[in-house]
C-alpha cells in the first residue's frame, strides 16, 4: 500500500497536468471511464473523459497560475481504493494585472489497477 504522501503527489502530477492543459498526462493517470460532478457539468453526472478533452484542446491559458493543494487527507479503502479530499487553491494575475486565489472543495478516488493508480471519480465545486 503506497503512502499518504504518495497519493498526494500523485494526485498534484494530475492538477498540474490539468493547469498546463497536457492532455497525455492526464489521459494516462485517469480510467477511460472516470466520473464526476463538477461545476462545469451543471449537476450532472459525467462519465468518460470526452468532456474534460474539450477544456483540455483549449490549451493552457497563458496567464501565471500556480495550484496549491491545502489539508490534504487520505483515507484507504482497502489496499486498492484511496480517496483524498481538499482545498485546491488557484493563483493567478487577473486581466487586470491584480493577484487573485480561487478556491474548490475537491474529493478524488483513486484505484490500484494492476500496478499502477488510475483516477476513477471526483467531486469539485466551489467552498459554501
Amino acid at each position: 500500500m503506497p503512502s499518504p504522501q504518495e497519493i498526494v503527489a500523485l494526485n498534484q502530477r494530475l492538477l498540474e497536468a490539468i493547469a498546463a492543459a497536457d492532455w497525455k498526462t492526464y489521459e494516462e493517470l485517469c480510467d477511460p471511464e472516470l466520473t464526476c460532478f463538477e461545476p462545469e457539468a451543471r449537476g450532472h453526472l459525467v462519465q468518460g473523459l470526452a468532456f474534460h478533452r474539450f477544456y483540455f484542446d483549449l490549451g493552457a491559458s497563458s496567464a501565471a497560475r500556480n495550484t496549491s493543494v491545502a489539508s490534504p487527507v487520505v483515507k484507504f479503502c482497502g489496499d486498492d481504493v484511496a480517496v483524498v479530499a481538499y482545498i485546491r487553491l488557484t493563483q493567478k494575475v487577473s486581466d487586470e494585472g491584480q493577484p487573485a486565489t480561487t478556491a474548490t472543495e475537491e474529493t478524488r478516488i483513486w484505484q490500484r489497477q494492476g500496478n499502477r493508480w488510475r483516477h476513477v471519480h471526483f467531486h469539485r465545486s466551489a467552498p459554501a
